[in-house]
């Protein structure tokens, strides 16, 4: 899967995200992967869930997104995608550079925008209740791992 352009320096595109100064048009599923990377690699997952969480929202309010229960800033997707950014990256090389995993990462099954769906139902996932707070899964548990083909690079010997 490709983003709507090409994302080579991590760092600054997170610069960028903090800042504010990512057009709307270019907030698409890849850039948010390449943020919530950046900021599990940098600060480990609870922080960086900490850091998202203000980060997106304001970010939402910057593009004159409001972040109400049925829009804009969603609990349960940011944090079961934390997690899952969290085991890719525990599975990855960690020799090699960010971008570099960040584009194993948008070849993999991780980068579909339905992966959600195979941990949850739609109807789960999709709640206000969800948007609001953590929901857990209940489809299966939250784990990259059993994800097909995702760490083919990363799992071989």
């Amino acid at each position: 899967m490709s983003s709507d352009y090409d994302i080579t320096d991590l760092d600054d595109f997170a610069r960028q995200f903090v800042s504010k100064e990512i057009p709307k048009r270019l907030w698409t599923h890849g850039a948010h992967l390449a943020v919530g990377l950046w900021h599990v690699n940098r600060y480990g997952p609870d922080e960086a869930l900490a850091r998202l969480r203000d980060g997106i929202r304001s970010l939402n309010e910057h593009h004159g997104n409001i972040n109400t229960e049925s829009a804009g800033y969603h609990e349960t997707i940011t944090r079961a995608q934390v997690a899952l950014l969290a085991d890719f990256l525990r599975r990855s090389d960690a020799a090699l550079p960010l971008v570099d995993r960040y584009a194993q990462l948008m070849a993999s099954a991780l980068a579909d925008r339905g992966v959600l769906l195979r941990f949850y139902s739609r109807e789960r996932l999709m709640s206000n209740h969800a948007r609001a707070v953590w929901v857990e899964p209940d489809l299966a548990p939250l784990t990259a791992a059993g994800l097909t083909g995702m760490f083919a690079v990363a799992d071989s010997p």
